[in-house]
């Protein structure tokens, strides 16, 4: 499979996760940032060339079904004697909080990224949740700039590398963060001038990510800020949203790919896309709802979300 200028580079972890929530448990199950985006991606049809690191303990059969799905994984190198990165949370009971159990770098701690020659004239970049240090050496290997490049980052790099992740974010189109992280970010406690003060800092596009409610997109235009809120969908039960934020992204930047597109109107569409992409997530632990989408059970859910969202204005004449 050829990398062509509709294909999606996107570089970040794939990796182990154990999670526990009131709905049950898994033990290292497949995961990290990098496998959501490749799997919403695919989802869309559009190629994804991944770039990250495994060990030994990564089972090929993963990456061959994987690339079954339209991935490209020639860009996941695999390192000799070491360990994936493994991740291990616990979920509260209302599933928006959690706690961090264990974290193990493992080979993700020497990871320094190598985008395969071919890939290098990417037109759509995804940065995934890593250190700022290393998206920016990825921006630095390509070619030309590509048409749009997303960066996702935490608050665990608000905290260790603010001056090297402000210098990336000055170099990206749109950035994807939550709400407590916007506000740790900006300084900001208010969203609207948190955003306001984070697209100062750059980039044209502004995601902030409120979980179950939904996402705000924020956009610098000529004529000052506007936005655009997408609810989230609501589901019945909520299994699992870990990787739900990664499928977001991966189903936003596969949209505009798709399209061919980078104005305000298809950044639009492209939150609703990533939105119904998450929803699929978190109904399923792990990578099982995300992987396993039909074309037409996307369309009926994006069906749903217009449902949703619609809204006819009525003029009344009310007498004082």
């Amino acid at each position: 499979m050829s990398f062509d200028s509709s294909s999606v580079l996107a570089v970040g972890t794939v990796a182990f996760d154990s999670i526990k929530t009131p709905f049950g448990s898994r033990e290292r199950i497949v995961g990290g940032a990098g496998t959501y985006i490749g799997w919403s991606a695919s989802t869309k049809g559009v190629r994804t060339g991944l770039v990250s690191i495994v060990g030994d303990d990564f089972p090929q059969e993963e990456l061959n079904r994987m690339e079954a799905s339209g991935m490209l994984v020639e860009g996941i190198e695999r390192k000799a004697g070491g360990k994936s990165f493994f991740w291990s949370g616990s979920y509260h009971m209302d599933m928006n909080g959690r706690d961090t159990l264990a974290t193990e770098l493992n080979v993700l701690a020497d990871f320094n990224p190598v985008i395969p020659e071919a890939w290098r004239c990417a037109k759509w970049l995804m940065l995934g949740n890593i250190d700022p240090n290393l998206q920016a050496s990825v921006l630095d290997q390509l070619d030309e700039r590509p048409n749009l490049v997303v960066l996702d980052t935490m608050n665990f790099w608000m905290d260790i590398a603010m001056e090297p992740l402000k210098a990336v974010i000055a170099r990206v189109d749109v950035l994807t963060i939550n709400d407590e992280e916007s506000r740790q970010l900006s300084g900001e406690r208010s969203l609207i001038k948190a955003a306001r003060c984070i697209l100062e800092m750059g980039p044209r596009y502004l995601i902030i990510k409120k979980g179950e409610h939904g996402a705000l997109l924020f956009h610098n235009g000529a004529d000052g800020v506007e936005y655009f809120f997408c609810p989230a969908l609501p589901l019945e039960e909520v299994v699992d949203p870990t990787g739900a934020g990664d499928s977001f992204a991966g189903g936003f930047i596969s949209h505009l790919a798709s399209v061919g597109q980078t104005d305000f109107e298809s950044m639009k569409e492209a939150v609703v896309v990533g939105s119904a992409l998450a929803s699929f997530t978190c109904e399923s632990f792990g990578t099982e709802g995300i992987s396993t989408i039909e074309q037409a059970a996307l369309n009926a859910r994006l069906a749903q979300f217009r449902k949703m969202t619609r809204w006819e204005e009525q003029r009344v004449e009310v007498s004082l």
